[in-house]
């Protein structure tokens, strides 16, 4: 080979000073012996590219050479690679993009489903001739029409499991996670879970009632189904249905926002309720 073959690389990248180097161990060490201090090699640890043995006796190896704790914890932070976000990963505590997920343990192998939210920026009204003809006594309710007579993910078993991840939903991050309307999700109690009602070519859910007595915006208590959840790692909670669930059509509600309603439905109407829908049985 001849001199000038070992050049050329060299000389066609002149963007750059000199080629690139990769630092390892023994140049950290070399850096430290030539009396360069800790922060001028960290500095160079940060900015250049490195490949180091990090495993726990080449530490204790390193720390018997006198390289300092800030070094080594540079060493190992430049090594460190942050796991992919995955909106499929089984692992309950793998890192996962933010959102509501079903949990299928069902297939052959197990994975996650992001359930999408589905936008309710319909209203409609039911009752309204009884209302009319009681004179207020009969309730009119206002609902929340889901476009779609079915959901894209179904649950083979009445007592399917979820988790909700805030933020980035590996620890860090705001904790929150956008619903749209300008509306975050801070904490699972912040959803209803409710049956929808299918009709031809969509669902349909109460949120609102008004007779004689009042209006009142917002889930129906008697229309809650209880579940249950828990933090099982930094921003993330399972969640889980008190009891099991008749096949159907099914939806984690949140952010039901008093509005301008339909006709005499009033305050009782909503313009951002957001439905996480899923589906029961085969």
């Amino acid at each position: 080979m001849k001199f000038w073959t070992v050049l050329i690389p060299c000389a066609l990248a002149m963007s750059a000073p000199l080629c690139a180097e990769t630092l390892t161990n023994a140049d950290v060490l070399t850096l430290l012996d030539a009396g360069l201090g800790d922060e001028a090699v960290i500095a160079k640890i940060e900015t250049d590219q490195g490949s180091y043995a990090t495993d726990t006796a080449t530490l204790l190896e390193l720390r018997t050479k006198g390289v300092s704790s800030a070094v080594i914890a540079a060493m190992v932070k430049k090594t460190s690679v942050a796991p992919a976000m995955s909106d499929s990963a089984a692992d309950p505590l793998a890192p996962h993009f933010p959102g509501v997920y079903l949990y299928d343990d069902w297939s052959a192998e197990p994975r996650m489903w992001k359930i999408d939210p589905t936008s309710s920026t319909q209203t409609k009204t039911g009752g309204i001739f009884g209302y009319a003809l009681t004179g207020g006594i009969a309730s009119a309710s206002v609902k929340a029409v889901i476009p779609g007579e079915e959901a894209r993910f179904v649950s083979p078993k009445s007592n399917p499991v979820f988790y909700v991840y805030l933020g980035n939903a590996n620890g860090e991050g705001s904790g929150t996670f956008s619903t749209g309307f300008g509306a975050s999700v801070q904490s699972p109690n912040e959803f209803s879970l409710v049956e929808l009602e299918q009709k031809k070519g969509r669902r349909e859910a109460r949120i609102g009632s008004m007779n004689i007595a009042g209006a009142k915006a917002g889930v129906m208590d008697k229309d809650q189904i209880p579940f249950t959840y828990e933090q099982v790692a930094q921003g993330v909670y399972k969640l889980t249905p008190e009891t099991a669930l008749e096949k159907g059509q099914y939806g984690f509600i949140f952010a039901v926002g008093g509005g301008a309603g339909p006709g005499l439905a009033g305050s009782a109407g909503t313009a951002g309720a957001r439905v996480f829908a899923f589906g029961v049985g085969e």
